[in-house]
């Protein structure tokens, strides 16, 4: 079973565009829900800390897996 509700790939998107579809897409998930996230930006990295900490959502975690960074950000 996987450990996301939902995944949003980004991948070739370059800031601020993979947040803000991340925020679209958190917004019609329901507490609680988890959202998987693809990005090939490196900016992302910081811009997902930040964006956690200004939304309340939590990011779970982040990492690198073949050449792209994925983060999970549950739903506060």
């Amino acid at each position: 079973m996987a450990d996301f509700d939902q995944e949003l790939d980004a991948s070739g998107l370059n800031c601020p565009l993979p947040i803000l579809r991340a925020k679209k897409t958190l917004a019609g998930m329901s507490t609680d829900q988890v959202l998987r996230i693809v990005a090939t930006d490196p900016g992302s990295v910081k811009d997902f800390e930040a964006f956690a900490k200004q939304t309340g959502n939590e990011l779970l975690d982040s990492g690198e897996e073949g050449g792209k960074f994925v983060f999970r950000i549950k739903k506060a």
